[in-house]
């Protein structure tokens, strides 16, 4: 054949692959998801969730060094706390001695600056009705979530993470306005470093069904009132867009691997790091799977992370953070 082109000139070894391409996962992109469950002596695995625990206090600061061994530079932080601690508001989540302050605390005081602290900021996990945030009657007969009065509880919640050590907040309940809200309360607290990552497109997805056993969430219903509808495209660009001018740091799409259309438009303009989250669905897929043989579980994980990354996100939320970290090393 008389070809002058022949791309297959540059996948002849491993070594031409290397160097050939276009884009390379590092663990610094990486961000570990991690699980504290109060009024536990000893980690309790997720069964939807092979492979990953609610930690005890104490079984957290081990886990976090081994991601920072890895090369893990950030941990996101989500609060189980006891049944009896939740209320119609939420209170837990701003409380001190809560569950997810404590171990931001206890983070911080290990680990100081070595590693980006991140807390979860949303009501869901604290709520006793499990939505992200209060709940009124619509006049209607219907409950739905007061947007303004859960934004003044996000802003409590926020400034008592960064008075625990957050160096991020992430504000997950797709209220309007919460951006702005958030960084005025935070800089009038005096926190004026400590960042702000917004879940700028987030829907309202089926794959967060393990997520809900993994912070023993008491949740019925949907919440497609204020997550995003899965059809909509522009609705993101337009939440993405409104996140950043109130002042988002870093913007996030979620979920991640049946959204990187959404996460290729925003990388494309976006003034500011794009995050995407592989959700807890997207990580048990591959779990089964692989528990099957019908996948190489290693490789598909990567592979994963890889069109992620390929896809525009600066920065991955994942449950595989500190096991692909040392297979990104390794390899």
């Amino acid at each position: 054949m008389n070809l002058t082109r022949r791309p297959r000139r540059l996948r002849t070894t491993a070594a031409m692959r290397a160097l050939t391409a276009e884009t390379a996962l590092r663990p610094e992109q990486l961000i570990q998801v991690f699980f504290v469950r109060d009024g536990i002596s000893e980690p309790q695995p997720i069964s939807s969730m092979p492979g990953q625990y609610q930690h005890t206090l104490e079984s957290l600061i081990p886990a976090v060094r081994q991601a920072a061994e890895a090369g893990i530079k950030c941990i996101d932080l989500f609060g189980v706390p006891l049944d009896d601690d939740k209320d119609e508001i939420g209170s837990a989540a701003w409380d001190e001695n809560g569950i997810l302050n404590r171990s931001i605390a206890a983070c911080r005081a290990e680990f100081g600056d070595e590693i980006v602290i991140m807390a979860d900021t949303c009501l869901d996990e604290f709520t006793s009705h499990g939505h992200c945030g209060v709940l009124v009657d619509d006049g209607y007969d219907t409950m739905i979530v007061d947007n303004d009065a859960t934004v003044e509880l996000y802003c409590k919640m926020a400034v008592s993470q960064a008075r625990a050590g957050a160096h991020t907040v992430s504000p997950s309940g797709m209220m309007d306005g919460q951006i702005a809200a958030m960084r005025a309360a935070l800089d009038t607290a005096g926190f004026q470093n400590v960042s702000i990552m917004a879940y700028s497109a987030k829907y309202a997805s089926a794959f967060f069904g393990p997520f809900r056993d993994a912070v023993e969430s008491s949740f019925t219903g949907n919440r497609k009132t204020y997550q995003q509808d899965p059809a909509n495209r522009r609705e993101s660009l337009l939440e993405v867009q409104a996140d950043i001018d109130e002042g988002a740091d870093m913007v996030m799409v979620k979920p991640a691997g049946s959204y990187l259309d959404i996460v290729r438009e925003v990388a494309e303009f976006s003034p500011v790091p794009v995050a995407a989250y592989q959700v807890s669905g997207e990580y048990a897929m591959i779990e089964a799977a692989a528990a099957n043989s019908w996948i190489d579980r290693r490789a598909v994980a990567l592979e994963a992370l890889r069109s992620i990354h390929r896809a525009g996100a600066d920065m991955i939320l994942t449950y595989y953070a500190t096991e692909a970290a040392r297979w990104l090393r390794e390899d």
